[in-house]
């Protein structure tokens, strides 16, 4: 593995850490099904139409969305586990990092309208909690793919483990011949 910077390994562990948070997140709405089939993803859509979907949003969430509350609730729950898979091992970064955006800003348009009469700095301030994990995925999207994982180290760790072997393989068969030629 090549040396990395500080920076590398700041966004590789933030880039983890998200990944980590989607896979808690994911894997309750997979295992379980209150989510999914007990009306859990459609209790959330109908609180996000009274209480803070953007007007353009609305409609689609209510003609759209609701409709087809099931094959979506299973859409989200899998896409969010295997956006963290990708992100903690470190494969296919770019699409899930652009999946991620993509989910973030539908969470942020479906659920943190601030009104009509907001001004705009309060746009920001109501989108926090999905804005944040937006932005990290912007710097996802454009940081380097080939920064640290759990499969790089995983993949260093059986690297290193591969040629410890073959040395003492390689180092055994040199034994054995000079046994054989000083008979």
């Amino acid at each position: 593995m090549t040396t990395l910077t500080s920076k590398a390994k700041a966004l590789a562990g933030l880039r983890i850490a998200v990944g980590i948070l989607f896979l808690i997140f994911g894997e309750y709405k997979v295992f379980g099904t209150q989510f999914t089939l007990g009306g859990g993803f459609q209790y959330w859509i109908n609180r996000f139409v009274v209480d803070g979907a953007y007007p353009f949003m609305a409609p689609l969430l209510r003609s759209f969305v609701l409709p087809h509350a099931r094959p979506i609730a299973f859409l989200v729950a899998y896409g969010e586990l295997a956006i963290g898979l990708g992100l903690v091992l470190g494969i296919l970064l770019r699409p899930a990092s652009v999946c991620g955006l993509l989910y973030m800003l539908t969470l942020l348009f479906s659920s943190n309208y601030p009104g009509p009469r907001a001004v705009f700095w309060e746009y920001f301030g109501a989108a926090l909690e999905h804005l944040v994990l937006a932005l990290c995925f912007v710097a996802f999207v454009v940081g380097n793919p080939d920064d640290p994982s759990i499969r790089h180290i995983f993949g260093a760790a059986a690297r290193s483990h591969f040629l410890a072997v073959a040395r003492t393989n390689l180092h055994r068969k040199r034994c054995r011949r000079l046994k054989t030629e000083s008979r």
